[in-house]
């Protein structure tokens, strides 16, 4: 017997399907047996007997029940999965909490071909945080391939590097992750990392409690974690992975950790979060209708919580006019290199012509005495002054490290022994043997930090016991863009002073 005489397919074709046809439908599940639904796209998933208004619950054996459903306008088919002989294997579709270990991603010829021992289909593993893969055109460098698209293409071809930043950030995110999964009585084992310490078990907790509480302030939502989304329909090859997606008839969440503390993430016309949103809003808009989407930075290490409010045709408006062009050019290595903001993370940054020139650029000041420049041109360097900074240093790193590892020589450049500062090679035997020579002034001791000081009694009790005697100082009066959300200062000139007088 075949492995194809082994599926026994219930298959017919119900959709479109009015709402008054769902009785019948669902009589007829009942009385066949049907065990699986195949979507259009050739997944086989085990189904929940019980239809929804508008969708298909799948049955992945946890408790509570997984919240996951396809829409009816995805399904192919239904039909059963049964043995060959009584008391024999049927197909392997057991699902692992709410992330399927069985059938998850795999064709309807794979999912045949499971029922034959000699070809067993390959499973992949769960997919953890750090072993998500990346679209070429990615969400989280939308905002450098909208702004610079042919530099998409560039990129793909550099190797990817690891830093601590990103270990770190991914060490939250795994143990956000098994927080809320936990929260929500889901199978989860939790993760070990080096980088776990205090601060992100208490910054992680902060995290899973902000989630949880949009969750209960949202009627009849349901919260999906670590979803991943589809934008392809918008961004050739597009796809992304959300942290976290709340949605309920009316309102969708998106919300996105961001554990770095280097840079402020704002929200407000952030495209990784938009195009999250487009994503979700492709894959639930069937189910759910949805009107409003609310998109979340929750970067707790600058005390940054973002929200941008968006209506679907805003942001479906944004996707057709901004993205899709951008898309468009960046797929196919066109349109003109642009530098900007963006560049901060992109792997170009340090050997960019475009970069170069942009900052170079300032060089038409000919550096004239600072009396002879007029205003716009001191303003000029003082906004552009932090972007130049950035760019140097990372020009300095990439030659640095040209030579250093590759032994790269550059003209008119060398290799040297950098400054080396003295150090005690066993603290511990240097204070016994400077005690034993009479000295025993050998110890420094200070108070500990606020931060550690506050760690240490716990918020409640800091405040009570020191508050009365921790002062804040007004920060350094410093120039920055007028873009800037803190409000300006007053200030007075000495005609301001004398007339006053």
């Amino acid at each position: 017997m075949t492995a194809a005489d082994l599926y026994r397919a219930l298959v017919w074709h119900a959709f479109p399907i009015e709402p008054s046809e769902l009785p019948a439908l669902q009589e007829k599940i009942t009385a066949m047996g049907v065990t699986h639904v195949r979507t259009r796209n050739g997944d086989v998933w085990r189904m929940r007997p019980e239809l929804n208004k508008k969708s298909v619950s799948l049955n992945d054996g946890s408790a509570p029940p997984s919240k996951t459903r396809v829409p009816f306008e995805q399904v192919e088919s239904f039909g059963r999965f049964a043995a060959a002989e009584p008391g024999g294997e049927a197909l392997v579709d057991t699902m692992n909490g709410d992330v399927a270990t069985g059938l998850r991603g795999n064709s309807a010829a794979d999912a045949l071909r499971a029922l034959d021992p000699d070809t067993p289909p390959t499973i992949p593993p769960p997919e953890g945080h750090a072993d998500r893969a990346h679209a070429v055109l990615s969400a989280s460098g939308a905002a450098r391939w909208i702004a610079c698209p042919p530099s998409a293409l560039l990129e793909a071809e550099l190797p990817d590097t690891d830093s601590d930043a990103s270990r770190q950030g991914t060490a939250a995110h795994e143990l956000a992750e098994h927080k809320l999964r936990r929260a929500m009585k889901l199978r989860s084992d939790r993760p070990t990392s080096e980088w776990q310490d205090d601060e992100m078990e208490e910054l992680t907790d902060a995290y899973r409690d902000y989630v949880l509480t949009i969750l209960e302030e949202t009627p009849g939502a349901e919260l999906f974690i670590e979803q991943r989304v589809d934008f392809s329909h918008i961004v050739p090859g597009g796809f992304g992975t959300c942290d976290v997606v709340i949605i309920a008839d009316g309102t969708m969440d998106i919300i996105d950790l961001k554990y770095g503390q280097g840079v402020a993430v704002d929200a407000t016309g952030n495209p990784q979060l938009r195009l999250y949103a487009l994503g979700a809003l492709g894959a639930f808009g069937m189910l759910y209708d949805i009107h409003t989407i609310r998109m979340t930075i929750y970067q707790p290490r600058r005390r940054n919580i973002s929200t941008e409010t968006l209506g679907v045709a805003v942001l479906t408006d944004w996707a057709r006019t901004t993205v899709e062009p951008a898309a468009a050019l960046a797929a196919n290595g066109d349109g003109d290199f642009a530098a900007g903001d963006h560049c901060g993370f992109c792997k170009l940054r340090a050997t960019c012509r475009a970069r170069a020139e942009e900052n170079l650029s300032i060089a038409k000041h000919e550096f004239a005495d600072p009396v002879e420049l007029t205003d716009a041109e001191i303003a000029d360097i003082v906004l552009r002054a932090p972007e130049i900074t950035k760019w140097l240093k990372a020009v300095e790193a990439h030659a640095a490290s040209a030579a250093i590892n590759q032994g790269h020589q550059w003209p008119g450049l060398k290799l040297v022994a950098g400054r080396s500062v003295r150090k005690y090679a066993d603290e511990a035997a240097v204070a016994k043997a400077a005690e034993a020579a009479g000295y025993s002034d050998v110890w420094d001791r200070r108070l500990i930090g606020i931060t550690a000081m506050q760690k240490l009694m716990g918020k409640k009790e800091f405040d009570e016991v020191l508050g009365d005697l921790i002062t804040k100082p007004d920060g350094k009066p410093t120039l920055v863009p007028a873009s800037d959300r803190r409000p300006a200062l007053e200030t007075h000139t000495a005609e301001d002073d004398f007339a006053s007088a």
